[in-house]
């Protein structure tokens, strides 16, 4: 009870005085945990320091917080009409750790609702950065950022964060209790579930590209096949909403029992275990929609900012949109997804894991998309499911090789290797790609190819 007790625990029952002055000021600044003055009776006191409470849980909660500092410049710097290729890269990192915050603040609310309906609450806010840039990007009419960011935030789920959950928690969990090699394993109903999903999205991004080469052979004017074009993916996107409604229905309600291992002993967003119960118990949920809505503001601001340098960073750095939207601007918005996930993985429940991964990809496949489609319906622009071929090829490739590696409920270092392999070459094909050789009009030599399947019947 006095100055020989441990500091922690010192911290913890009191706000103190004497000779822990020194540890309550250190816990006035630093300790997530605990903030003198909450629980005072006074409310001049009381409230202030519940605020700073909330701020302090929010600044700490993640170590790429640390980049925070780029929000408020970002969002000079495009406000003052600094140079685009600066304001691009300021507020490409000033998203990151709002990213970071708003998977804080979705697990904090979450953990109050329980599980269904944190559940939905997750697959609105899990893949939010990316949904808040898409949307600006297509009231700019970036239809092409808008697509290639779609297929990117896949392809970055189920290659790229998957293979370094793969590869990461196969290297610490190598051997087992005998020193032989061992191979981690996660739930068969994931891997059954997710390869149908991710098939039936691959399939329903193959079909418009596949109909638009065939109407091209014909000679339609430009009016009609986009009309033809545009009632497809309509019509799909309906479709695949219905479809992820009856996905949820079937994880949260129905059969969630089939689903319980990743979400019985840990929360959705990826905080693990009992020992850290009491870190989720602290914030309530206003106070976390609280956060929730002026990350969402901050991150909106600076993606307007991001989204409207991008024609400039095109022509100066010969940098092509599809690069930016297939590679870039997912490796902002999945950034806290990714460190959870491999977080999880190398601790061994691969279970968690490859629901923060495979979650997300679904989430984009089967809602975010279509949900962008319908979108783009309502405000006049002809947001489509046409995929330049390139991307439809590289993202079909890559779901056929997931399902190969996920099918069997095992996974290795190896495997890890493979699927960040495959992401590399992808992110290189598109990084030394020019824009222009990625434009539609350009695909002549695809179109020739149909034309002389086509034209002898």
């Amino acid at each position: 009870m006095n100055g020989s007790a441990p500091d922690e625990r010192t911290s913890l029952l009191g706000s103190g005085g004497g000779a822990n002055g020194n540890h309550s000021s250190r816990d006035f600044f630093f300790n997530s945990k605990v903030t003198p003055g909450v629980d005072s009776q006074k409310p001049w006191v009381k409230y202030p320091a519940h605020v700073w409470h909330i701020t302090k849980m929010t600044l700490l909660s993640s170590p790429v917080n640390i980049l925070l500092f780029a929000v408020p410049v970002g969002i000079i710097a495009g406000h003052t009409g600094w140079d685009p290729i600066a304001v691009f890269t300021i507020n490409f990192f000033g998203i990151i750790p709002l990213a970071a915050i708003l998977s804080f603040a979705t697990e904090e609310i979450s953990e109050k609702l329980g599980e269904s309906l944190g559940g939905l609450l997750n697959a609105t806010f899990g893949n939010a950065v990316e949904l808040i840039v898409s949307i600006i990007a297509l009231q700019n009419g970036q239809l092409q950022v808008v697509k290639s960011s779609m297929i990117g935030s896949i392809l970055s789920n189920i290659l790229l964060v998957m293979g370094m959950c793969f590869f990461f928690g196969g290297i610490v969990n190598m051997n087992d209790s005998d020193g032989a090699g061992a191979e981690q394993s996660f739930a068969s109903i994931t891997a059954q579930t997710t390869s149908s999903l991710m098939t039936l999205s691959a399939a329903s991004m193959i079909l418009p590209g596949t109909l638009f080469m065939i109407i091209k052979g014909t000679d339609e004017d430009e009016k009609s096949m986009q009309r033809t074009i545009l009632a497809l993916s309509r019509g799909t996107a309906i479709i695949l909403l219905i479809l992820y409604a009856l996905y949820l229905f079937f994880q949260l309600k129905t059969h969630h029992n089939l689903f319980s291992l990743e979400s019985a002993t840990t929360p959705p967003g990826g905080q693990h275990n009992s020992d850290e119960a009491e870190e989720e118990q602290h914030m309530s949920p206003w106070s976390a929609g609280i956060v929730l809505i002026v990350t969402t503001v901050l991150v909106s601001i600076c993606a307007d900012y991001l989204v409207g340098s991008i024609d400039s960073l095109v022509e100066r750095a010969h940098i092509s949109r599809n690069f930016i939207g297939l590679i870039l601007i997912p490796i902002v918005g999945n950034a806290a997804e990714h460190v959870t996930a491999v977080v999880v993985a190398v601790k061994n429940k691969m279970d968690l894991a490859m629901g923060v991964a495979i979650g997300s990809s679904i989430q984009i496949a089967l809602f975010v998309t279509p949900f962008l489609v319908i979108l783009g319906w309502i405000m006049g622009k002809p947001m489509d499911l046409h995929f330049e071929t390139f991307e439809t090829v590289s993202f079909a490739l890559s779901v056929l090789v997931v399902i190969y590696t996920v099918m069997d409920g095992k996974s290795n270092y190896l495997e890890g290797a493979m699927l960040m392999g495959l992401y590399i070459i992808i992110a290189l094909a598109f990084f030394v790609t020019p824009s222009e050789d990625f434009d539609q009009e350009n695909a002549s030599l695809l179109n020739h190819a149909v034309r002389s399947v086509f034209g002898s019947s």
